[in-house]
């Protein structure tokens, strides 16, 4: 009772003070109490909306995972094809790279990729739905002398450890390499990058490529040797790169003994055309000296894109307006300054003497190999090697006379020609082997 007299007598001397009766003005302003109401409502909104960023980053740091990466790394486009993989029937966003490659008959064809589009995407992995974010900057990333939108991808899920992640990417990478080691993967230029052109090929042995004696093992020594000489050719501060010229008419085996001898070392091949009416100088120099690990780099073709320079048939103004490539953009691509070490060059051509010898000149190409028509040992080994213990060795004697008793050039590719639709009647391919003039 007197603690409630003491608190009313205090209450009734604060407001006899000045600052009492500031207060009980204030208290009967209806408007300051309005105004106090939002104000406290506000200061109030703030510290929830400062609770809920705090209480998310807290979830985030203790239960979420996530892994992020650029396509300035090698692996992003292997982990963009397995995310294409497992979660094509999920998404409904997808966007479309589309490859054209172009003969010189003027045949077109055209391959399309297909990978998610920017956005959110989700997929499972071990079971655990996993959030996929495709991000495109404005920014863009320098390649080269060529430049490229910046790209992320970020995956995040429910865990404590980011070994879960990683292990995914382990995974992406592996069936990426698992494609190289179980088939032949083909990359076609696009943009500025080397990208996976179809389903990897079924590897070709190389004794399904038949050629004069001691071509293959010749060449077959010569890319082993490099292949296990990088330290040597570091030590003696030598660049370490290979370049091959594969010569000959048409038919004669170089693109098919060019992926039989990658299929037989575990390398993949990537495919550019100097004709292609998009290739410059820079894009040139970039995919030259930047083919994704265990692959060799092939130029098909060549001298349909640049001849002799004494040649007046082939003067640049001839070819200046078929490519914007220059052919000192093509020689510095090859071994200039910029270039890079650990690269294999392939070049093939059906015509040699067009090629100016500055293009084929000791340290750019380092071997130069003729792949010529059939010899009277390849048509024994070509009959041999298709109809196996079905015929005899007499058999396939009575077929290299017959075929050389013809008195013409026939190439690889006739033979096979032929051979394939008599491929259960080695008679017949005896028999019938004036015919094989038929398959040109």
């Amino acid at each position: 009772m007197k603690e409630s007299l003491d608190s009313e007598l205090l209450v009734e001397s604060l407001h006899s003070t000045r600052f009492g009766k500031i207060y009980s003005y204030l208290s009967a302003n209806p408007y300051f109490g309005a105004g106090a109401g939002l104000a406290g409502l506000g200061v109030c909104l703030s510290i929830a909306r400062k609770l809920v960023v705090i209480s998310n980053t807290l979830f985030r740091r203790r239960f979420l995972i996530s892994l992020q990466i650029s396509n300035e790394d090698p692996a992003y486009p292997w982990l963009l094809d397995y995310i294409n993989r497992n979660s094509a029937r999920r998404t409904r966003q997808i966007s479309v790279h589309t490859s054209i490659s172009q003969a010189e008959s003027g045949r077109t064809v055209t391959n399309f990729t297909y990978l998610p589009g920017h956005g959110m995407h989700y997929f499972t992995y071990n079971y655990r739905w996993i959030q996929v974010e495709r991000q495109r900057e404005k920014q863009v990333i320098q390649k080269g002398n060529y430049r490229a939108p910046f790209e992320t991808v970020t995956l995040t899920t429910l865990g404590i450890d980011v070994r879960f992640l990683t292990n995914l990417l382990d995974k992406a990478i592996s069936e990426a390499l698992q494609h190289v080691e179980t088939g032949l993967v083909v990359y076609r230029a696009v943009g500025p990058e080397w990208r996976r052109f179809g389903a990897p090929m079924r590897k070709r042995p190389l004794t399904s490529v038949v050629l004069d004696n001691g071509v293959a093992n010749s060449i077959l020594k010569d890319f082993q040797e490099f292949c296990s000489s990088s330290k040597w050719y570091t030590e003696r501060g030598i660049p370490y790169r290979r370049g091959y010229l594969f010569y000959g008419p048409p038919g004669s085996g170089k693109s098919s003994f060019i992926a039989a001898l990658a299929s037989y070392f575990g390398y993949s091949v990537c495919m550019l055309s100097l004709s292609e009416r998009t290739l410059d100088d820079d894009r040139l120099n970039h995919l030259l000296n930047s083919p994704p690990p265990c692959s060799v780099v092939v130029l098909e073709d060549v001298d349909a894109a640049f001849g002799s320079r004494d040649d007046p048939i082939q003067s640049s103004k001839t070819y200046e307006g078929l490519t914007r490539v220059t052919f000192s953009g093509l020689l510095n691509a090859i071994d200039g300054v910029a270039s890079a070490d650990e690269r294999i060059l392939f070049m093939t051509t059906n015509h040699v003497d067009r090629l100016d010898p500055a293009l084929i000149r000791p340290g750019r190409i380092d071997v130069k190999q003729y792949f010529g028509c059939c010899t009277e040992a390849m048509f024994s080994e070509m009959f041999k090697h298709f109809y196996g213990n079905i015929v005899t060795e007499d058999m396939a004697v009575k077929f290299r006379e017959a075929a050389v008793a013809l008195n013409m050039e026939i190439s690889p590719a006739q033979v096979q020609g032929y051979l394939l639709l008599r491929k259960k009647d080695p008679q017949a391919s005896i028999n019938d082997i004036a015919t094989i003039t038929h398959y040109k």
